[in-house]
């Protein structure tokens, strides 16, 4: 994540960090979050062989993780503990193994209690692998505790 004086940035950085050393799903994947922003995250994961199905792809509930994880640090990045109120995945080609994931999350539309996020899953040629959209359900807290210079 890069450092950056914009205070949003510095705050979804934060978010970030506290959101990470907390979330044994990602770590146990291998996942990385590359990039964060205020509404916007990439998480990065590598497809190794204990990912790979019957049919010799990736396992469609590991690529809905992936999906879902990049939602939920876009969605957090505003330091207002966020979570998936509805998720929904379009699977659009199969992921092997080898295969090096990005999911990218944009948010569409956010208000006081509910969001709108689209991400994109790809794979390491930039071929589309997955679409998924999530919508947002803010409840009470803080994902990094307040620091002192920020306001109510």
């Amino acid at each position: 994540m890069a450092d950056t004086n914009d205070p949003a940035q510095q705050l979804a950085e934060r978010a970030a960090r506290a959101m990470f050393a907390r979330d044994r799903a990602a770590r146990m994947l291998g996942m990385r979050v590359s990039r964060v922003g205020p509404g916007h995250a990439e998480v990065l994961m590598q497809v190794v062989p204990e990912m790979i199905n019957g049919h010799d792809v990736c396992h469609g509930g590991l690529v809905f993780s992936l999906a879902d994880t990049a939602f939920a640090y876009a969605c957090n990045s505003y330091n207002e503990s966020t979570v998936a109120a509805a998720g929904s995945i379009d699977f659009l080609a199969p992921a092997r193994s080898g295969d090096a994931l990005t999911a990218v999350a944009q948010e569409l539309w956010r208000t006081r209690r509910s969001g709108l996020y689209e991400i994109t899953v790809t794979n390491q040629r930039g071929e589309r692998i997955a679409l998924f959209r999530g919508r947002s359900h803010r409840i009470s807290g803080k994902v990094a505790p307040q620091e002192s210079s920020e306001t109510q």
